[in-house]
């Protein structure tokens, strides 16, 4: 089972990409990524915490439809 840890911007833009999402753009004060119609901001720092992981795949849940697991997410 796969555990949570801390994320490159890098990598989870990449795997935002591998679950649909296209982008990343260009707003006027964040990076953003877009499915369907659905907007999915995209912090510009670096490196993500587990705690801004979790709280950012709650927000791609609600835009996808459906929850993502850990193990969901290493696979991507």
């Amino acid at each position: 089972m796969a555990g949570w840890h801390p994320l490159r911007r890098r990598e989870f833009v990449r795997r935002l990409q591998v679950l649909g999402f296209s982008g990343p753009y260009h707003g006027t004060r964040h990076d953003f990524m877009v499915y369907g119609k659905k907007r999915q901001t995209v912090p510009s720092n670096p490196e993500y915490s587990v705690p801004q992981v979790k709280f950012l795949l709650r927000q791609v849940e609600v835009v996808l439809g459906r929850k993502i697991s850990a193990d969901d997410w290493e696979r991507c």
